[in-house]
């Protein structure tokens, strides 16, 4: 059975939670947005994951960060500051009685708003963008983790920047849910994806990571989303003085690679065991990908007291 890096264990609570809606609260199966929303007709809006540890977010403000620059890249009007989106998060986690739980998973959504007529055109939206937040108990699957995922390479290539940018994270994923499908119905669990030149550009829903005789290298970034915990990582191999390099590299460095693992803020870092059929390294998870693990954990535990203040 395929199994991708967003699986989570069940959690019987997620039936009860709130979902913040423009400022209001709903129960879950009460959650709704019109049929006229931006995001809904034309897949028009911006959206940040983000993980809840020991009370806090960790990395709260980079991903503030990637949500205002998108926002601002398509012309959206958030609606609200820096510090009431985080008064908005904090208070779902609170209505949720999460402040203490551990494998909280937060969707933070905005679309340009509902529009008067089905259509593409921006002008025709009114009454300002939707905001949703949707906080659940999601806790990663560990055996994931521990088998590590098969990719497959998908023929769906990342776009160009000038197509549509792929560092926007937003509503927008069509190409990549077509990945995904291709890889499904190969028998993997998630997709490989190349970039036009024919390089490694990275997953259908992580960014991709390899290693090679003590090197980690990860794809340029140019046609990636530029992933929190991507950046996270590379800041790790670098305070750490592991050799770690952006750049452009083929399918035959993945097939030869010592190792693989993708990274993401759900399933942080999982390894890859298998891509198009070839068996990576000895197949499980390799000694750098354990020890980046140990690393990142460690680097999630100390952002999330650095925002309870703890």
């Amino acid at each position: 059975m395929a199994r991708g890096t967003h699986e989570s264990l069940p959690d019987d609570r997620n039936q009860s939670v709130l979902v913040y809606i423009n400022g209001e609260f709903y129960p879950r199966e009460e959650a709704k947005v019109s049929v006229f929303d931006s995001g809904f007709l034309v897949g028009d809006g911006v959206w940040e994951g983000l993980r809840l540890h020991d009370g806090g977010l960790a990395f709260l403000d980079l991903h503030l960060d990637r949500l205002f620059e998108g926002a601002r890249t398509i012309g959206l009007d958030v609606g609200m500051t820096r510090a009431e989106l985080t008064d908005a998060l904090h208070e779902t986690i609170r209505r949720n009685d999460m402040a203490v739980s551990e494998g909280v998973h937060v969707r933070l959504m905005v679309t340009r708003g509902d529009k008067k007529t089905p259509s593409q055109d921006p002008r025709l939206a009114v009454g300002g963008p939707n905001v949703v937040i949707i906080a659940e108990h999601k806790v990663a699957d560990p055996g994931v983790k521990e088998q590590g995922i098969s990719l497959f390479t998908s023929t769906v290539r990342r776009p160009p920047p000038d197509t549509l940018d792929q560092r926007l994270n937003s509503h927008s994923k069509l190409h990549e849910v077509i990945a995904l499908i291709q890889a499904l119905n190969a028998g993997a669990d998630e997709a490989l994806m190349l970039d036009p030149t024919g390089a490694v550009a990275t997953c259908n829903a992580t960014n991709f990571f390899v290693v090679r005789r003590g090197e980690v290298w990860t794809s340029t970034g140019h046609y990636s989303l530029n992933g929190i915990t991507r950046s996270i990582v590379i800041g790790l191999c670098r305070a750490e003085g592991i050799p770690v390099f952006e750049r452009a590299f083929s399918l035959t460095d993945v097939y030869g690679a010592d190792e693989a693992f993708v990274t993401g803020t759900f399933g942080g870092l999982t390894p890859v065991v298998q891509v198009d059929g070839r068996r990576i390294g000895a197949g499980g998870r390799g000694p750098l990908t354990a020890r980046l693990t140990e690393l990142y954990a460690q680097a999630v535990a100390e952002a999330g007291a650095r925002a309870t203040g703890t």
